[in-house]
């Protein structure tokens, strides 16, 4: 498979991951947790862009408190490309810092954005769709999404709606014009969004040229593109040096609503290959190995860390000691050195409300 060489990857890895409290803190935030398999999240990420760019061409753009962690989870990334955010800006500005890093190595630089926190089962359908937006995105005249086929309504996803289907890329593989925007819209409309066959899971997940995105910030974002516009003219030395400097006053905001929405030129394609958003602890039960009572252990020496009588459906998470359930069904039961925290399999969305109590009441020892 010949994938342009002019092709980077940037991975986002700067987030908490509030919901998957108390393992995913503000010391260990969850990109760097074994939670679906022998592998971290961004192991997990970087593993499967890999497959469509060298290892030199991975990009991270990581808060400064983790800049070390994801020096030694991914020593195959070059350390001159972990970008140490000073302070969380939200994914406007950590993707276009991305891009003009990329950009400043080669300036026909075309940027596969990923998260650091998302899990694929077809990975081979992954390369295929990837590689198809890669070909569109190199034209740098389109901002191209990936839009992933929706499998059940849900609240927990925000929706894109497309429109006129310009042209196939390939088997089952269109390319749509994006018509809006919908932030996590509740069931039943999301149910009538499934219906009309036109909305796709926003899962962040974009493809461009940095001439194309620095552009569109001119266009949408002049604040940003005025403070960033000097990046892709520096060494690497120098565009770490004037991070700071960037990220002072520089406003905090989504990808989403500084440039998508309000973008003409975005295009999407459709994305059918096992995505998982691991936001929660009900989506880890979902990924798991189930053990013949449907019961799910994460952690270390699952064999001997857990035993269970008449407890079906539980997520158990164990950090070595042993957690015994009887008559338990659908509960989330995670255990720490510091912490535990049992709730229904139901309520896993509710978890970050924990969180938030603990901000209010100012219990930071335990965030």
């Amino acid at each position: 498979m010949n994938i342009n060489p002019h092709t980077y990857a940037v991975i986002l890895a700067g987030g908490g991951g509030t919901r998957l409290w108390p393992k995913s803190r503000t010391k260990t935030p969850k990109q760097f947790l074994k939670l679906v398999g022998q592998k971290t999240m961004i192991q997990i990420a970087a593993d499967r862009v890999a497959k469509l760019v060298d290892w030199k061409k991975i990009i991270v753009v990581t808060n400064k408190i983790y800049s070390e962690e994801v020096k030694k989870q991914l020593p195959l990334v070059p350390v001159e490309n972990i970008i140490a955010e000073p302070e969380k800006k939200d994914t406007a500005l950590a993707m276009l810092v991305g891009a003009l890093f990329a950009k400043s190595k080669d300036p026909k630089a075309i940027i596969i954005n990923a998260a650091s926190d998302h899990t694929v089962t077809d990975e081979p359908e992954f390369v295929r769709v990837m590689q198809s937006a890669i070909e569109v995105a190199a034209e740098e005249k389109d901002l191209l999404t990936v839009g992933i086929l929706p499998t059940y309504p849900t609240s927990a996803f925000g929706y894109i709606k497309t429109t006129t289907k310009i042209k196939d890329l390939g088997e089952k593989l269109p390319l749509f014009k994006v018509d809006s925007f919908t932030e996590k819209p509740d069931t039943e409309t999301a149910k009538k969004f499934i219906a009309t066959k036109k909305y796709f899971w926003n899962a962040n997940m974009y493809v461009w040229s940095a001439v194309t995105l620095k552009e569109s910030f001119a266009t949408h974002k002049p604040s940003l593109f005025e403070k960033t516009k000097h990046l892709d003219s520096l060494t690497p030395a120098e565009f770490h040096e004037a991070i700071n400097e960037v990220y002072k006053d520089a406003e905090a905001i989504s990808i989403d609503y500084a440039i998508s929405e309000k973008a003409d030129n975005l295009l999407l394609i459709p994305g059918d290959f096992g995505w998982s958003d691991v936001g929660d602890w009900k989506v880890v039960y979902d990924l798991g190995n189930k053990d013949h009572n449907t019961n799910v252990v994460v952690g270390s020496d699952e064999k001997v860390s857990t035993v269970t009588v008449n407890s079906t459906g539980n997520l158990i998470h164990t950090n070595g000691k042993l957690v015994a359930l009887i008559g338990l069904e659908d509960m989330i039961v995670v255990d720490t050195d510091e912490i535990l925290m049992v709730c229904p399999k139901e309520k896993s969305q509710d978890v970050k409300k924990i969180v938030n109590k603990l901000k209010t009441e100012k219990r930071k020892e335990y965030l």
